[in-house]
């Protein structure tokens, strides 16, 4: 399946990154472990959950670079193995990536009865935030360095 993005990209700038990641999400396969929720927790407020059993903090890497966040699984090397008769619970090595939207901040990652629970919080710089500019009269606004040449009209 494939997407045509031109009526889009006629009236905006800079959405070539959007039109990568449908195509992305389009035609890559998602792994399903481990299972994970995203929640809407508040107006910008985000919250990841990952089931990751039999993990421990010290087996837990997560890391954001490029606006993608990786949670990675490593199981430690020599541990105890038992004759297992039955495996219904995963203990593979796993990763898996989230891409985050602009502004988007990790704000800490707690791990509790199997679940990592990771918050997420939109920012947006001040320079990005809406301002009202207010509508003065009488003279006009001149930058400093601007000279101003006066004629008498003949």
């Amino acid at each position: 399946m494939t997407y045509d993005f031109a009526p889009l990209f006629r009236t905006a700038i800079g959405f070539d990154r959007l039109a990568r990641l449908a195509d992305t999400a389009a035609s890559a396969v998602a792994p399903s472990y481990p299972p994970y929720n995203i929640e809407k927790t508040g107006e910008d407020t985000y919250q990841l959950t990952v089931a990751v059993a039999g993990f421990s903090q010290d087996n837990l890497e997560i890391t954001v670079q490029d606006n993608t966040l990786v949670v990675a699984g490593r199981q430690p090397e020599g541990a105890a193995k038992a004759e297992v008769l039955y495996r219904g619970i995963a203990g593979r090595a796993f990763e898996r990536r989230f891409v985050l939207a602009d502004h988007i901040v990790v704000e800490g990652a707690d791990l509790k009865n199997g679940l990592l629970h990771v918050g997420l919080k939109r920012v947006v710089p001040e320079a990005l935030k809406p301002r009202r500019i207010t509508v003065g009269s009488g003279t006009p606004v001149i930058a400093n360095d601007a000279k101003v040449i006066e004629a008498k009209a003949a």
